[in-house]
């Protein structure tokens, strides 16, 4: 009989960045896509002979695939799962992805440009187009999400749903606003979790999953659900999304992304960009002077076309004089 090997596969820790700006009214994300592939986060993985920190690998990667030098920088999560494309007695390296969220002001001359070969900002909402609700509700939602996860709601789960604790049904109500549930806008992750796991999204094809196969004999969807990107970038993507989302009411990190002088106006829009919501004008600007985190800085511009619109700075003195500094939007609904 032969013998079997009960050696443990070696670990890998892979880092990765999800590095947003915000161009105009879009959020976009900082993609690699060499030719021929699916764009994906700058990535690489952690070397502990050349990297103190996993943070200065991180940044030593990103600055190497986009000439881009990292400012604000936070992790994440760690992404351990025994990796979405592994197969049957996979003997490979694991590896445990540690994903990070920079912020960074857009670059000077647009979207077009590439800090790198093959660096470039993308819009966030072209990998999730149902985030976006500033104009009407997403059109996708009706025509093809909801009908499809309502479907998949009905079908017998899966032995290995049994952790979640809580039926295909009630996690569709919970994360798309489904029976009167509003809908919170912190639950990117969720979302996409949940598309990915009734095999709508085409990572989960890409990854063999049974959900995914099923759906492919059943007959294709009309249309991709947004824009695949490689290994589990959107996933992480995904995580951004909420942890900024969620950020933007308890800290002033949407200065990160704004110039250092900058009208209400463009604050208004870079905040509806991020959250995927239309603010009232009004609220938003008693909002923005009740939490005393902008000062005028004495100077205006005439860019907006009209009458001349005072300029603003982030008040960092705040962050001194309260523990939590943010924009309490309460936009779910």
């Amino acid at each position: 009989m032969a013998a079997t090997d009960d050696r443990a596969p070696p670990l890998e820790i892979g880092l990765s960045a999800a590095i947003v700006a915000v161009e105009g009214d879009e959020p976009a994300i900082l993609v690699v896509a060499p030719p021929g592939t699916e764009p994906g986060l700058p990535f690489g993985p952690f070397d502990p002979l050349r990297h103190r920190t996993l943070e200065i690998g991180l940044r030593a990667w990103v600055e190497a695939q986009t000439a881009l030098r990292l400012g604000y920088v936070e992790q994440l999560y760690t992404f351990g799962d025994r990796g979405r494309h592994a197969r049957l007695l996979d003997r490979g390296p694991h590896e445990v992805s540690v994903g990070y969220l920079a912020l960074t002001r857009p670059p000077a001359s647009g979207r077009d440009a590439a800090y790198a070969a093959e660096a470039r900002f993308l819009p966030w909402y072209d990998f999730f187009p149902w985030e976006d609700w500033r104009g009407d509700r997403p059109a996708v939602l009706d025509e093809t999400i909801l009908p499809t996860l309502r479907a998949w709601a009905g079908e017998t789960p899966t032995r290995h749903e049994a952790f979640r604790g809580l039926p295909r049904g009630e996690r569709l109500r919970l994360c798309f606003g489904e029976d009167g549930m509003p809908w919170d806008e912190e639950r990117a992750l969720e979302r996409y979790e949940l598309l990915y796991e009734a095999g709508l999204v085409e990572e989960a094809a890409r990854d063999g999953r049974d959900a995914a196969l099923a759906r492919r004999v059943a007959g294709p969807l009309p249309a991709p659900l947004g824009k695949a990107m490689q290994f589990d970038h959107r996933r992480i993507l995904a995580t951004a999304i909420s942890r900024l989302r969620a950020k933007l009411k308890y800290r002033p990190v949407v200065f990160e992304m704004m110039p250092e002088s900058f009208t209400l106006t463009e604050l208004q829009r870079t905040v509806e960009a991020i959250s995927g919501h239309h603010v009232h004008k009004q609220n938003f600007r008693r909002l923005v002077e009740n939490s005393a985190m902008v000062e005028p800085t004495g100077g205006s511009t005439l860019k907006t076309g009209g009458r001349p619109a005072q300029l603003f700075r982030f008040r960092r003195e705040v962050l001194q004089e309260r523990p939590a500094p943010g924009l309490r939007l309460g936009l779910r609904g």
